[in-house]
């Protein structure tokens, strides 16, 4: 059971931590630089972190920078303003994403510069070969060291762990928590210290400054991801802009 938990908690942070430094933070807002090595460093990083729920990173870029231009409106990819239920924001946002990626959404050029692109990786983390067998490793792993086979039940949110992270920034963090700017939105704040959803529950400071590495900003806030973000700039794996 022991290997259970902490496969689990790997994996939240781990897919976690690539969504909001790699996908979030430098593919949509380019927040800071990085070599090409590091780049494709991380795009691997990522397909083995977030293994059969892979996002491609140019993919999630356009879509995150057209939900900041179009927040609660009728054009936001995601919204709990426009759509009723979890699962009907889901769906929408499967739908954009994928009508994205396959070139069958036509997206505005202001939303297109400045993206990683890796394409013959993405073909092949995308590709359902690839999903399949991650989804057989979970399974694997899970009658090796499950104590029953009721705890097969988690293995869902193994395969689908990318959309969950997204799912409770995008709904909850439009619903609950509190603000510290009045923005023409609903984003909130939902922790504080984030340490659950690595900095990115604290939504509204990010969609006031988006342009700022730190999603924290009162005194008693905390963004872990912005701490590792320091740590590599000072190691120059990354260039923090100024």
């Amino acid at each position: 059971m022991t290997a259970i938990i902490l496969f689990l908690i790997i994996h939240h942070f781990s897919s976690l931590f690539v969504q909001t430094f790699f996908q979030h933070r430098y593919a949509a807002h380019q927040l800071f630089t990085m070599s090409k090595f590091w780049e494709r460093f991380f795009f691997v990083l990522t397909w083995i972190t977030q293994g059969s729920s892979y996002l491609s990173a140019s993919t999630y870029g356009k879509m995150h920078r057209m939900h900041h231009t179009f927040v609660d409106t009728d054009k936001d990819v995601h919204s709990p303003k426009n759509d009723g239920t979890i699962l009907k924001m889901m769906i929408k946002t499967k739908d954009y994403y994928m009508g994205i990626y396959r070139g069958k959404f036509k997206v505005e050029e202001r939303f297109l510069g400045n993206l990683p692109e890796w394409k013959s990786f993405d073909t092949f983390a995308h590709g359902m070969l690839s999903r399949i067998i991650w989804g057989v490793l979970y399974i694997l792993f899970y009658i090796q060291f499950a104590p029953s086979l009721w705890f097969l039940f988690l293995i869902p949110i193994h395969l689908l762990m990318g959309p969950l992270h997204g799912v409770v920034i995008n709904w909850f963090s439009h619903k609950i928590g509190y603000r510290n700017h009045d923005t023409d939105d609903t984003s909130t704040n939902l922790f504080p210290v984030d340490i659950l959803m690595l900095g990115e529950g604290l939504h509204n400071n990010h969609h006031r400054s988006a342009e700022r590495p730190n999603f924290a900003q009162k005194w008693f806030e905390i963004d872990p991801t912005y701490i590792s973000i320091w740590v590599m700039d000072k190691l120059n794996i990354i260039q923090l802009k100024k």
